[in-house]
């Protein structure tokens, strides 16, 4: 699949923009909530038909994380302004940044009282309306401290037990005794579960987290708690213990959130299966004004395989347009190293061990030949490391079989290594090089129908490719992966370099695929460019020409370095095409080293959606 680097760029843009909207559609509701003035938002008069609904198939999403918000619902100091444009923010950018799920990491309050709980209950609100999805959770200052997820009716458990949350589509269960629950959202096409846990898990509760875990086997977790770390690199006592009971245990646990301490943290820790486990502190209550409700914001990218983090204060955000004071100067966004950071997570890999992604099963090659396919070669259904001998056969029946051809005594070998999407599920694996030459390389046999073809009206090429560790340019650089033979001057067109062959995809000293071709209706050598490609990296690569224009595209996506140039068929002088090799004025110049997988050519110009990979 193609994701383009002008769509990344434009969406990051869009989000900058929109939180620059946010700042000026708010700025004049931060002054009204200061002034203890009520606080019709568009978002909050929105009708109940609005409901909250996260894209669950992007690649991309945000998790909110909100902290201790215990200074803001204090007795006789309660003040909710703060903490409701938090909710407005992510009410307001929910499809922006496709916001599924916000996790409170507990102490909403500072006493745990009743006109507290009940200011912070009405304020989440907010959310309920909208049928948003969220968790909460216990910590030591809305309970009594000593006690443990077994303490029985509180204030808290009141106003948001698992009474508050039926109904909800995100809401799992919650533990016999209500302080404990779980939450199910859906994002970039799988499910996902928030584990909210209370301040102290009983044995009642670890059992219950255990058995939630158990039944949803493939599910990844993100745990949220109140205390676990306590600063970087290091877990609490009760952290330590919740990891070993707990965290350590269970390989779907691959990300946890707390509160409690400040300044923010991290730790990471490998499990009992060998994975990382990123373990996360975020607290800001011993900041300007409580922390200001301060939301961290988890924005998860699984095609680029990042959580990027980021924390602002949308209350202060909000505040921006009358004048910030010194401290809220210092509060509107942190970007230290705890507060805005990256998390590169191979998410594929990370999750192989419960939730493994089944390989492509290969494809029947009668699916491959679509009309007008003149050759397609695969190497599939032999022993890795074997070497090629006699014929290998065109499976699209039009006789352009390929021959071997050996320099310098070295052999060409098969190997099951292959692209992912790739249609056969084997490869040939070249050792070849520069002069002095060695090495192995196919051609088409005399008078195949394929050599003399010049595709007046059209064509697409297509390949996979994967280059070793130890290409090096100055020995493998500009080296075949598909090439026609006979030089420019054979064909009488002396413009550029006429010992150039008639057509060649090669690989550039990047690596990188490079089409060269003399088109019909030009002397001169048309090019297209591809950009760098990764060594030990599996590519695709097409070349498609509709008859007048040439476009390549790597990995479905199209280069920059297409030509706009009409660009007719390919030159030909009636000789062979090369896999895995190159000619120079008529001779082998060079060898490929790395790995080709199935190659097609077709006769006319064909859609992304058709190429192999696909």
């Amino acid at each position: 699949m193609c994701v383009s680097h002008e769509h990344n760029q434009g969406e990051a843009a869009q989000a900058g923009a929109g939180r620059r909207g946010f700042l000026r559609a708010t700025a004049l509701l931060g002054a009204a909530a200061t002034a203890g003035l009520a606080l019709p938002t568009a978002a909050e008069a929105a009708p109940a038909s609005a409901a909250w609904r996260p894209d669950p198939d992007s690649s991309r999403f945000t998790l909110a994380v909100m902290p201790d918000t215990q200074y803001l619902f204090d007795g006789p100091s309660i003040d909710r302004a703060p903490f409701e444009a938090s909710l407005r923010y992510l009410l307001e950018h929910g499809e922006e940044e496709n916001i599924v799920f916000l996790s409170h990491l507990g102490d909403l309050t500072e006493n745990g009282a009743q006109s507290e709980v009940t200011a912070i209950s009405e304020a989440f609100g907010l959310l309920d309306r909208r049928g948003v999805g969220y968790s909460v959770l216990a910590g030591n200052h809305d309970v009594k401290s000593s006690t443990d997820d077994q303490r029985g009716s509180t204030p808290y458990l009141d106003a948001f037990g698992p009474q508050r949350f039926q109904g909800k589509p995100t809401f799992g269960d919650a533990s016999p005794d209500g302080y404990n629950t779980f939450h199910l959202f859906k994002a970039a096409g799988r499910e996902w579960m928030v584990l909210a846990l209370d301040w102290r898990l009983s044995a009642k509760g670890y059992a219950w987290a255990r058995e939630v875990i158990a039944r949803h086997p493939k599910t990844p977790v993100i745990l949220t708690t109140h205390e676990l770390v306590v600063e970087d690199d290091s877990l609490s006592v009760y952290g330590q213990q919740l990891w070993d009971q707990l965290i350590e245990d269970h390989d779907q646990i691959f990300l946890t959130l707390n509160g409690h301490y400040w300044p923010a943290g991290r730790a990471t820790r490998k499990n009992a299966a060998g994975h990382e486990v990123h373990l996360h502190l975020t607290n800001y209550q011993n900041r300007y004004f409580g922390g200001a409700a301060m939301i961290r914001l988890y924005h998860f990218d699984l095609d680029r395989n990042v959580i990027d983090v980021e924390t602002v204060s949308p209350w202060i955000l909000g505040r921006a347009a009358q004048g910030l004071n010194e401290l809220e100067r210092q509060e509107i966004e942190l970007s230290g190293d705890a507060d805005r950071f990256s998390v590169d997570i191979d998410f594929a890999d990370r999750f192989a061990g419960f939730a493994p992604v089944p390989p492509r099963p290969a494809r029947p090659a009668s699916k491959m030949l679509l009309p007008g396919t003149v050759a397609y070669w695969r190497f599939d259904g032999h022993d890795d490391g074997a070497a090629v001998t006699g014929t290998v056969r065109d499976l699209s029946g039009r006789g352009n079989d390929l021959t071997l051809v050996t320099v310098g005594g070295s052999t060409l070998t098969w190997s099951s290594d292959h692209h992912p999407d790739q249609p056969g599920h084997g490869s040939l694996e070249f050792h070849g090089g520069k002069p002095p030459l060695k090495g192995a390389y196919l051609r088409t046999v005399d008078g195949a129908p394929l050599n003399s073809t010049t595709f007046r009206a059209g064509y697409t090429i297509e390949a996979f490719y994967r280059v070793p560790a130890d290409w090096d340019p100055s020995r493998n650089a500009w080296s075949g992966l598909v090439s026609r033979t006979g030089t420019g001057g054979a064909a009488g067109k002396t413009e550029d370099d006429p010992d150039e062959p008639l057509a060649t995809l090669s690989l550039s000293d990047g690596p990188g695929p490079q089409w060269a071709v003399r088109p019909l209706n030009q002397q001169g050598i048309a090019t297209n460019w591809g950009d760098e490609t990764a060594r030990e990296v599996w590519w695709h690569v097409a070349v498609v020409n509709d008859g007048s224009h040439t476009t390549m595209y790597v990995q479905g996506c199209p280069v920059a370095r297409n030509p706009h140039a009409s660009s007719v068929g390919i030159t030909s002088v009636g000789l062979p095409w090369l896999l895995g090799g190159y000619e120079y004025g008529g001779s082998i110049d060079q060898i490929l080293h790395g790995r080709l997988g199935d190659v097609r050519i077709v006769e006319r110009a064909l859609p992304v959606t058709s190429f192999m990979n696909h």
